[in-house]
């Protein structure tokens, strides 16, 4: 029997997918869990309707990922912090405190897709990777600033 799953389906296909099953597997058990639907001439126009409408989706988040990628490549993102006497930073730059800085800058990056192997403990520039959506790759500078401390903390 000729179905089109309406989700992943373990063991049988991901969502979406017209798959051929056996017909006693369909009417008991993924049928009445509305898991699946017959893969009728209707069934199958509205198929194609929604896989329409996800490659629109689709493309769409492509174009913004890209444009995201274009704005983001080769920015600088400067990060002041306080250095000891020796030139050591008091704290580490880690992927937290460059997603907060991207984000003050406009931009909506997740700690999660910023590719730092340790965190930074010097100052300077960096070369830092950031992973978006589709594979795309950008990579920022990250340079960071000391000003020298006394180990107090600066009243705002």
């Amino acid at each position: 029997m000729k179905v089109i799953l309406l989700e992943d389906v373990e063991n049988v296909g991901k969502k979406y997918e017209v798959k051929d099953i056996k017909e006693g597997h369909a009417r008991n058990l993924l049928i009445p869990q509305k898991l699946v639907k017959p893969a009728t001439k209707e069934n199958l126009k509205w198929l194609k309707t929604q896989q329409e409408g996800m490659e629109k989706v689709a493309e769409e988040d492509l174009k913004k990922s890209q444009e995201v990628a274009s704005k983001l490549d080769g920015e600088e993102v400067t990060i002041n912090v306080k250095v000891g006497d020796a030139g050591e930073l008091f704290e580490s730059i880690n992927t937290q405190k460059i997603a907060d800085k991207l984000k003050e800058m406009g931009f909506s990056i997740k700690k999660t897709q910023i590719k730092l192997e340790e965190p930074i403990k010097t100052t300077g520039e960096f070369p830092v990777k950031i992973a978006l959506e589709h594979n795309l790759e950008c990579e920022v500078t990250v340079v960071v600033t000391g000003a020298a401390g006394d180990g107090e903390k600066e009243e705002e």
